[in-house]
């Protein structure tokens, strides 16, 4: 699924992208309430997860990678594969993620997964690695 800038987020990230403001560093949280996000969503409208070991990833400004795009090919930045290995103990069905500005809170974008990820043993895990692509119309 692709990710989603809430209407909230979008003026903030015009302004880190413009140098109008200095972006700070990142979180990266998992949501368990069984919502589709759309551009009305804060963090607020996300549940995040608190058990099995959870806890959420700090994506540091400076760590970030982009390729420049090439005719017909977008730029895309991306972030170092982040890895929760879970101490399960019931069913936590995960459906996706979002990052929020760490000195704002502010929820910058998410991102539903195709399906649920269950947790259900000890030594599950849920990878992401973070990326941006920015597309042509």
């Amino acid at each position: 699924m692709p990710l989603i800038v809430p209407s909230a987020a979008e003026k903030t990230l015009q302004d880190f992208m413009l140098g109008v403001t200095v972006p700070g560093n990142q979180k990266l949280k998992l949501f368990v309430n069984n919502v589709t996000v759309d551009d009305t969503f804060t963090a607020a409208s996300l549940t995040e997860m608190t058990t099995h070991g959870y806890t959420d990833k700090t994506l540091t400004k400076t760590s970030w990678v982009s390729v420049a795009g090439a005719t017909g090919n977008p730029s895309t930045s991306t972030f170092a594969q982040q890895t929760w290995t879970f101490t399960a103990a019931s069913l936590v069905s995960v459906y996706g993620y979002y990052i929020t500005d760490v000195t704002t809170g502010l929820l910058l974008w998410a991102e539903n997964f195709n399906s649920a990820k269950p947790i259900v043993n000890g030594g599950d895990q849920i990878l992401i690695t973070p990326t941006i692509t920015l597309s042509r119309v």
